[in-house]
């Protein structure tokens, strides 16, 4: 009992040390890969694109390379090969000013990184379902890191300047190989062994779009999550035109993530509540606020509750949008449901947007936010329509139609 104890509190800190790690990395690539590029001296149009091209080009290899690791039961060696090629970009990129070798070395970092998060989670929920382990408590340490990563990039950018970017960046790669070296061997259970067909073919996702409802949602959804894409690609520069130092920028972004966590923290008494549709309403409503005032650079004392907002415009839209799917389909297509949800959330709709932003941000500055409240406008209206639905019907009804 006691070695089993052991065993469990192990695998539950190594997974854990690994989300550490590698939200390091993304609390470093997410707001600082800008600044790094914009010190290199790439336009508002090349920054834009390099931050897209990863997120269009995801949708077809993290599910590749992700079938490829359920084939074979191999998740950890997958990782360790991904941390290792992540370093290798990186340390690639560096010396790099020009567009087109600043656009491959860096979408192949993240392509490397963004694929090794669905494999991470494959280790995490194994964990959960048969080592009775708690996600959350894993899962918190990558939050945490990822905050602590916004204070010290921010600190480090106004130490050191825009050129340490790409080297903050190399920093978490570190961490993440590191960590993927005492991530806990790869075990093997027979309800795991049969890998899911690819998300295009499968009947589920006929079945998925051929409801109204289901594609509202992705509507809703997925516009409410890309309308960050200003803010993620341009939102410190615009900080920095304003006068805010680097250091208040990292506690800005900080700021936002710890709201996101203490939502996430209370999401369960927030859905019963307010309901899921209603969850995705209020993020859209919060977007038009927050990125409508964010367009006519509000001072300090305004921006830190309107980063407070991160915690409506993007946790509440993401719990709401995870709900939603858990309440109305049907559980065989949940996955399939999860899947494309992420696949228009974090890949298309993001990409569109984030090109959006680099081609306005040109030429209207932080006025480029408008299109973000344009884009929160039409998921607005969209979630306003599931909630007329009533969307929370009970799963067997709504996963039949």
């Amino acid at each position: 009992m006691n070695i089993g104890r052991a065993a469990n509190r192990s695998f539950a800190v190594r997974v854990a040390l690994f989300y550490g790690a590698l939200f390091v990395f993304y609390g470093m690539h997410t707001p600082f890969l800008p600044v790094w590029l914009n010190w290199r001296g790439l336009s508002p149009e090349e920054m834009s694109a390099i931050v897209a091209a990863p997120l269009f080009l995801r949708v077809f290899v993290s599910p590749i390379v992700a079938m490829a690791a359920d084939r074979s039961g191999a998740h950890r060696r997958y990782l360790v090969t991904l941390s290792w090629l992540s370093l290798a970009f990186v340390l690639a990129l560096a010396p790099f000013n020009s567009f087109w070798p600043v656009l491959l070395f860096a979408t192949a970092l993240m392509l490397c990184n963004s694929t090794i998060m669905p494999l991470i989670e494959t280790i995490a929920v194994a964990g959960v379902r048969h080592r009775g382990l708690d996600y959350g408590q894993m899962r918190l340490w990558g939050s945490l890191t990822f905050v602590v990563a916004n204070f010290a990039g921010g600190l480090a950018i106004f130490a050191f300047g825009g050129g340490a970017g790409v080297w903050l960046i190399a920093f978490g790669c570190i961490l993440t190989v590191a960590a993927a070296h005492v991530l806990p061997p790869d075990e093997r259970f027979e309800d795991e062994i049969k890998p899911a067909l690819p998300l295009w073919r499968s009947p589920a996702l006929r079945d998925l779009l051929a409801r109204k409802d289901f594609c509202i949602f992705l509507i809703a959804a997925g516009l409410v999550m890309s309308a960050h894409a200003t803010f993620f690609t341009f939102g410190i520069l615009i900080w920095e035109k304003q006068g805010l130092s680097a250091a208040w920028s990292g506690t800005l972004w900080a700021i936002g993530v710890c709201a996101e966590v203490m939502l996430f923290s209370a999401s369960g008494k927030a859905v019963a509540r307010i309901g899921a549709a209603r969850l995705i309403a209020l993020g859209a409503a919060a977007s038009i606020v927050r990125w409508t005032v964010m367009a006519f650079d509000p001072p300090l004392a305004v921006l830190i509750p309107l980063q407070a907002l991160h915690g409506a415009t993007y946790g509440a839209s993401h719990i709401g949008a995870i709900h939603f799917i858990h309440e109305t389909v049907a559980r065989d297509k949940q996955g399939t449901a999860q899947a494309l949800y992420a696949t228009i959330a974090a890949g298309i709709a993001m990409g569109c947007a984030t090109l959006i932003a680099g081609w306005l941000y040109s030429s209207a500055g932080s006025f480029s936010y408008f299109a973000m409240v344009a884009i929160s406008m039409i998921s607005l209206a969209a979630a306003i329509w599931l909630v007329r639905r009533k969307s929370g019907a009970p799963v067997a009804a709504v996963g039949a139609v």
